[in-house]
């Protein structure tokens, strides 16, 4: 943790026992957006149709994703400003306040999908049902929110133990399932298919990547926390982010891969290849692995929609404050957000379902928070010493093309066009 008063990257090398710790942290809470609920559907179901085959569509998806957040990251450094402020000073008023209309509808929908996460998982922990276990889950999301007073690090931490708790519930997972570890390691690195329908799923778990409201919330993560007074300063700044990335994306990725290998080992091996829903998953485990296995799948989903949620919860307040230089209050925003969640519950809307929807809903956005920001550190007069590349704009513009045009196939087959 940083000393008292500690605010520049000088300060951070020099007076702190271990230089890496002062920068950790960033993206470990923009990690959380890639181990959502969402995630646990689609790696369930890759695991239970496909086995090991889709594995190495994860390892794919991860390594775009560290590129983007980095860049992200690398935008709040050399701008001293987030993402959303960028687009309110480069672009007219009318593009900033629709740019905040449309995140703040991918927000609300990301939200409702994490909320109801959280409240499937008490729901399968502890048999209540969905309307009480929404209420606990509410009131879980609040105390966590509410370490932000103590400061970020508090904050940080938290959200760092509950990405914890996940990955110890699935490793303890795989130590249930026995997989075979050769076979994952061949797949994650052979690009393989099983029929029309495996390449459809590849689709939507590389489709589902890049979360737009994480992409807004990286970028401010990364101010008021460590003054670079130089040039110098700010490519130490983003040499030790860089390491921030790799290894919160990394733990977020073997989560994943652990979350497919699962079910591919518990499932797809026993023939039970229609495992689509968290209950059914939760449900299936029990006889299969044991009451311990289906325990620790409901820990994880609790830890994960929580901890997403206050994600979700603090890139609604930077969406806001930056496009259109407003805020309220954490607690007004928090509530807002959680009412969808409520009313889907209250008329007795399938969650699974509505957690479906939501990620539609959210691939709406992803062009409008990806392509600026490839466009914005591409540019010398925005980021200074810390202009990317040729190289790395060409890689990210190819990364933002694929991620754009999944989406929009996604869109199509939804509504049934494709």
């Amino acid at each position: 943790m940083l000393p008292e008063g500690l605010r520049t990257v000088d300060e951070a090398l020099h007076r702190t026992r271990f230089r890496i710790l002062p920068f950790l942290g960033p993206a470990f809470i923009a990690c959380v957006a890639y181990i959502d609920p969402g995630n646990f559907a689609t790696n369930i179901a890759g695991g239970s149709r496909f086995g090991y085959r889709l594995v190495w569509v994860i390892v794919a998806a991860n390594l775009l994703a560290m590129l983007i957040q980095t860049l992200s990251a690398k935008l709040g450094i050399a701008t001293g400003r987030n993402l959303p402020e960028v687009c309110r000073d480069r672009f007219s008023r009318r593009t900033a306040i629709l740019l905040w209309v449309q995140a703040e509808a991918i927000a609300m929908a990301t939200d409702l999908a994490e909320f109801l996460g959280a409240a499937i998982g008490f729901h399968l922990l502890f048999g209540f049902g969905l309307f009480p276990s929404a209420v606990l889950s509410g009131v879980a999301a609040f105390a966590i929110l509410g370490l932000q007073r103590f400061g970020f690090r508090a904050f940080e931490a938290v959200i760092a133990v509950l990405v914890g708790v996940i990955g110890v519930c699935y490793v303890a997972e795989l130590t249930f399932a026995h997989p075979d570890f050769g076979a994952v390691l061949h797949h994650a690195v052979t690009p393989q298919f099983g029929g029309s329908e495996s390449v459809l799923l590849a689709v939507g778990i590389l489709g589902a990547t890049v979360m737009p409201h994480v992409i807004y919330l990286h970028s401010a993560l990364t101010q008021d926390r460590l003054v670079p007074e130089t040039d110098e300063d700010a490519q130490t700044l983003l040499r030790y982010t860089r390491i921030d990335v790799v290894v919160a994306m990394t733990i977020a990725g073997v989560i994943n891969v652990a979350m497919l290998v699962m079910a591919a080992s518990t499932f797809f091996t026993s023939g039970l290849l229609h495992v689509d829903s968290l209950e059914s998953a939760h449900k299936t485990l029990q006889p299969i692995l044991g009451s311990a296995s289906s325990v620790l799948f409901a820990l994880a989903l609790i830890a994960s929609g929580l901890s997403s949620s206050a994600v979700g919860t603090l890139s609604g307040q930077v969406v806001m404050q930056g496009f259109i230089r407003r805020q309220i209050p954490v607690a007004v925003r928090r509530l807002v957000t959680m009412l969808p969640a409520f009313i889907v519950i209250a008329i007795g809307v399938d969650p699974t379902r509505t957690l479906v929807i939501s990620q539609v809903v959210l691939s709406f956005g992803i062009p409008f928070a990806l392509v600026p920001l490839v466009v914005f550190t591409a540019r010398k007069d925005v980021m200074g010493p810390l202009v990317n590349r040729r190289i790395t704009t060409a890689a990210a513009s190819a990364i933002a093309t694929v991620i754009v045009v999944l989406n929009l196939f996604l869109l199509l087959q939804t509504f049934g066009i494709a």
